[in-house]
């Protein structure tokens, strides 16, 4: 069935929408949604998904985003506490697994080059299907879990090289094979060092003039631009789209910019990705797998029982425990994105022939639904197969590992570094407690960064900001910046996806202090109630007050959230830059005349709460301060002091002066 380009996307993204929504609520990889709904959408079944090529584009475009935002991952510091796991216990699982798989293929009349693409399919795992799931199921700091993303991004980093050789297995003797491939590394040695070159000179000063702009559009369509123009150019050289993306976001990746990017990015990304597993799914040819289905069969069995035994004893070679060893190997028995990315390629070289191709894309997928079973038993599962480790104390059996990003553990965050939150990061640094902090200021965080300071560009009123500076693993989240709108954004965010959290806020105006206690602030500090504590403080010591009652009175008063100094009698200035130019509460002195109504009437005969207003006190004749008491009566040159909201202020003084 066809349609027009507007109809096919519109399909494609109310199929995303629907698909997303139901594994959602069924606590699944939407991934697998995707895969499922093309199957039986594509043109093999009921014909509503066809591959068109508006459709493959928006596919390979969602793999473009894919490495690019996977790039901005690949940090020197997550490198530096995953580096034995990465280049150790990840290459070789790589290798052997190219290794095997082409040896294996060797007896199925295979050409070395197909059984070197087979083997690189069968090496990949599925980077985020296995990461979202442990994250899910809190499994991520364990040792299973360091291992899985060690050897995820050795895979990751793996494609590079499989990406630039595809196109050279065209030829049909292993000499033009070792020539083409030569020639493919040097096309790829050069455009990796053009986009080196671009990113070092062009694109980091770039960012940093566009973030000065402090316009959102501006800096979105310059990282759209740069993900799109890096696979513009490594496919000029005749290689991969995704290669010159994943290069760009490798060059983006040390910047303070990379958070905010990937923000940017990342709607794409995720609805392009969408659209490319609804695509991979419609590609399955269903009749051809009917026939081929004990290939198909046995391919999965072999892929999964192959990852999970080569994975767990290369474990137990690099000292891990037997069952930290079989659980990194369960979690990774699965192909992988990657894979589906290698295959497009090699039908597009004509490399496997169609049918080899509609066996190993449907072992791919079968591996992929059955994964999130593997993953979420995979501990009731190696206990079953290890019964012994039951009787281990969890200390053991879990070990958490060190974290995997020190100065993301265990932190605070600061949200705006200016003056305020520098001088709140010094003094979390003179008591050893890391934070990381975020800032829209390129200048201030150039320097600082030059300075060697954990700052980050980001809007931290996007939640995914925060989530990349691990709000989920920190202590705190301080919002040192004044402006309200982007406080309560952070606080709303922050709070729908993390309850417990303590969240520290600083406030301008009285009016936003219950504000941002309903949102969910944890403490509300109004700088101007903060300055006036300090004067008042400093101005009692040198009054030789005793420093312990100063310090009550400035307890009494922070622990009642201010309410005292909050009591302040207005000026007639709607403005001043020291003052609140929003009161809505305050005091207010009525002086009560020989004509006042309320004469010799009781404090109790005036419902006062009725109308929402309290007498602070009574100042009588002789400038004695009287409390409020039921029975105390009004006199003539009383002056009654009143609290209260300003309109129900001015009610009250007519009901005692005129008694309506």
């Amino acid at each position: 069935m066809e349609f027009g380009i507007i109809t096919s996307i519109l399909i494609l993204i109310a199929l995303a929408v629907l698909v997303s929504a139901v594994f959602h609520r069924l606590r699944l990889p939407s991934i697998l949604g995707y895969i499922i709904i093309g199957v039986l959408l594509g043109p093999n079944m009921l014909n509503i998904v066809t591959n068109t090529a508006i459709t493959h584009t928006l596919a390979e475009l969602g793999i473009v985003f894919l490495l690019f935002t996977i790039g901005l991952g690949f940090s020197v510091t997550k490198f530096k506490s995953l580096q034995k796991i990465v280049f150790g216990f990840g290459l070789l699982q790589v290798l052997l697994s190219i290794m095997v798989t082409a040896l294996i293929s060797q007896l199925f009349d295979m050409t070395l080059a197909q059984g070197i693409i087979v083997g690189c399919i069968v090496a990949m795992s599925s980077t985020a299907l296995v990461l979202k799931q442990l994250t899910d199921q809190l499994e991520l700091n364990t040792s299973h879990g360091a291992n899985a993303l060690g050897i995820l991004l050795l895979q990751d980093l793996a494609v590079i090289p499989v990406l630039i050789l595809i196109p050279s297995f065209t030829a049909n003797t292993h000499h033009l094979l070792l020539v083409d491939s030569m020639y493919a590394f040097a096309r790829g040695f050069v455009a990796i060092l053009i986009i080196l070159g671009i990113g070092r000179w062009i694109l980091k000063p770039l960012f940093y003039r566009i973030a000065a702009t402090r316009s959102i559009e501006l800096f979105s369509l310059t990282a759209l631009f740069t993900a799109l123009g890096a696979a513009w150019l490594t496919n000029l050289f005749g290689l991969s789209l995704i290669l010159g993306a994943f290069i760009a976001g490798l060059v983006l990746s040390e910047t303070e910019f990379r958070h905010q990017i990937e923000v940017d990015i990342r709607p794409f990304r995720d609805i392009l990705l969408a659209i490319f597993f609804i695509s991979i799914g419609s590609q399955l040819n269903l009749s051809l797998i009917k026939d081929a289905w004990v290939w198909v069969s046995l391919l999965v069995a072999a892929l999964i029982v192959f990852k999970i035994i080569l994975i767990s004893l290369l474990g137990i070679f690099f000292k891990n425990s037997a069952l930290t060893s079989l659980r990194t190997g369960l979690v990774l028995a699965q192909g992988g994105e990657f894979g589906f990315a290698v295959l497009i390629l090699t039908n597009r070289y004509n490399i496997l022939p169609q049918d080899y191709g509609q066996v190993v894309l449907g072992a791919l997928l079968i591996s992929l639904i059955i994964a999130p079973v593997i993953i979420r038993f995979n501990k009731l599962i190696a206990y079953t197969v290890l019964p012994k480790h039951w009787q281990k104390p969890p200390s053991v059996i879990d070990q958490t590992i060190t974290q995997v990003a020190s100065e993301l553990s265990h932190h605070v965050i600061i949200c705006g570094y200016g003056r305020v939150g520098q001088t709140i990061a010094k003094f979390l640094s003179k008591v050893d407690v890391p934070y990381v902090a975020l800032d829209l200021d390129p200048a201030r965080i150039q320097t600082a960064v030059l300075a060697g300071e954990p700052v980050c560009y980001g809007d931290a009123s996007h939640y995914h900001v925060l989530e990349a500076v691990g709000v989920e693993r920190a202590k705190a989240v301080i919002i040192s910046f004044y402006h309200a709108n982007s406080a309560a954004k952070i606080l709303q965010q922050t709070r729908l996806h993390n309850k417990r959290i303590p969240i520290i806020v600083r406030s301008h105006y009285d009016s936003e202090t219950e504000q941002f206690y309903q949102l969910g602030a944890s403490e509300v500090i109004p700088e101007t109630f903060e300055a006036s504590i300090m004067l008042a403080s400093h101005l009692l010591m040198l009054l030789k007050i005793p420093l312990q009652m100063v310090d009550r009175l400035i307890e009494e008063s922070r622990h009642n959230r201010y309410d005292l100094l909050k009591r302040v009698f207005p000026g007639e200035q709607t403005y001043s830059p020291d003052e609140d130019a929003t009161i809505k509460v305050a005091l207010h002195a009525v002086y009560l005349p020989e004509t006042a109504a309320c004469i010799n009437k009781q404090v109790s005969d005036i419902d006062f709460d009725a109308m929402e207003v309290s007498i602070q006190y009574i100042r009588k004749k002789d400038n004695h301060h009287a409390l409020p008491h039921p029975e105390t009566r009004f006199a003539k040159d009383d002056v009654v002091i009143l609290y209260g909201e300003l309109p129900k202020l001015e009610a009250a003084e007519r009901l005692l002066l005129e008694g309506k």
